[in-house]
């Protein structure tokens, strides 16, 4: 039940026909882990600390360098040198301390994965890593986690909400073959503005929410952003029969 505390902070979401305070309670009872506090992860991890998720787990194993502040949006000059997730955490816990906010100051491998999945309703994917990549989609997969993927370079982003409890929901390898080696390319190599970062890391604060709260999120679709010419594009994907990863695990 909410107090009468969380009725005021929340109310002009519990006002919404889709959320209401049954929706609002739904989001304090979840649980979700943040993979990669960065260009992405600090977008994402605002808005669903201020929504009023109630556990919020970040993992970041990574230091602030001067030149993340120009994206990434909690982060100021003096802490530079600090971890990102440790950091992160310290700002969301001011703007909502009500949460459980944990942070896993480390980059994630298998056994982390295996450690902390079952633990959360939801995964979001806001890393630059394909190796990483990987391993989330492959690990959401084996404790069927849903999954929501960010990625954006330059002035373009893409994500995509993967759910295993779906039969016929694509997964990231279906769309970027590992032996086929998918594009490793990231804001190191390619650059990046940082206010496509806020649009896709909105959208997938944005997917989170409505999940969470019993909302239809589609499946085997990418969601392509053109900054440039301010433009979003749909595309169809579809659950490969030879998927190494999905295909034997549903």
């Amino acid at each position: 039940m909410l107090s009468a505390n969380e009725q005021l902070r929340f109310s002009r979401q519990t006002m919404l026909k889709g959320i209401g305070e049954q929706g609002q309670q739904a989001l304090k009872n979840a649980s979700v882990l943040i993979i990669g506090v960065g260009g992405l992860g600090n977008p994402v991890s605002v808005y669903l600390n201020a929504a009023g998720i109630g556990n919020i787990y970040l993992a970041d194993g990574d230091s602030i360098d001067i030149s993340n502040l120009h994206r990434q949006i909690l982060f100021d000059e003096n802490d530079i040198g600090k971890n990102k997730a440790d950091n992160a955490a310290e700002k969301l816990q001011q703007l909502n301390s009500s949460n459980n906010i944990e942070v896993l100051d480390e980059m994630l491998d298998a056994e982390l994965a295996d450690y902390y999945f079952p633990l959360v309703d939801l995964v979001l994917d806001c890393t630059d890593n394909i190796t990483t990549r990987y391993l989330i989609n492959q690990k959401c997969i084996e404790h069927k986690k849903p999954l929501i993927i960010g990625a954006a370079t330059g002035f373009d982003g893409q994500h995509m909400f993967v759910n295993p409890n779906i039969p016929d929901s694509a997964c990231y390898q279906c769309l970027f073959p590992a032996d086929k080696k998918a594009p490793d390319n990231n804001c190191q190599t390619l650059g990046i503005l940082g206010p496509i970062l806020a649009i896709i890391g909105g959208m997938q604060a944005l997917q989170a929410i409505k999940f969470l709260t019993g909302h239809t999120v589609a499946t085997n679709q990418l969601n392509i952003f053109d900054g440039l010419n301010n433009s979003w594009q749909q595309f169809t994907l579809t659950k490969q029969k030879k998927c190494p990863v999905c295909s034997t695990k549903n």
